[in-house]
């Protein structure tokens, strides 16, 4: 890392942990109709797998429900196998031409498991963004080391460095208790 752009980079790295995070939260299932709970399913298409958003029209007509809508209407047993194979708990009700998810309320046992599965991910991106400050603190050290710059400008480097990772922490925090209300409300 360039000494130059160091705290640029370790932004970026920390963002990106909570952005994905973000998009994962969006798969989690919350009782109401989203069309990220399929999109990134894949399904075997023409011999390739293939994302249902990429080979259909998603829609939520009503707020439990989700209408999928194959754009090769070979492709609808493909779709509905996929999500019968997921793990998102949804029975598939299909007319040969469009598929509907119809989202059932989720059961306690359900929405605790859910929240487990909130934390882990929280989790995941919070080690993402010790790893940043990690590399971070070691490209600064072999900046001091190499004497391009000062302890003094190493030290407050360092302090900067943890206040970036303390606020990226923070809303890792505040997203994962938002998901984990968002779950638990009825």
């Amino acid at each position: 890392m360039e000494l130059a752009n160091l705290m640029d980079e370790l932004e970026e790295k920390m963002m990106m942990a909570e952005d994905a995070m973000k998009a994962d939260f969006q798969a989690i299932r919350t009782g109401k109709a989203s069309p990220a709970l399929v999109e990134n399913i894949q399904a075997e298409y023409y011999g390739t797998m293939t994302r249902i958003k990429d080979m259909a029209g998603i829609s939520t007509p009503e707020p439990r429900l989700l209408v999928i809508q194959p754009w090769d209407q070979s492709a609808v047993k493909a779709v509905e196998k996929a999500i019968i194979n997921s793990n998102l708990g949804i029975s598939p009700v299909s007319d040969g031409k469009l598929i509907r998810l119809p989202i059932p309320p989720l059961s306690e046992e359900r929405r605790k498991v859910l929240a487990k599965q909130v934390k882990a991910r929280s989790e995941e991106a919070k080690i993402a963004i010790r790893n940043a400050r990690r590399e971070g603190n070691e490209a600064a050290k072999k900046a001091q080391k190499a004497s391009e710059i000062t302890e003094d400008e190493l030290k407050k480097l360092n302090d900067d460095i943890q206040k970036l990772t303390d606020s990226y922490i923070k809303k890792i925090d505040d997203g994962a208790a938002e998901k984990e209300a968002e779950l638990m409300a009825i």
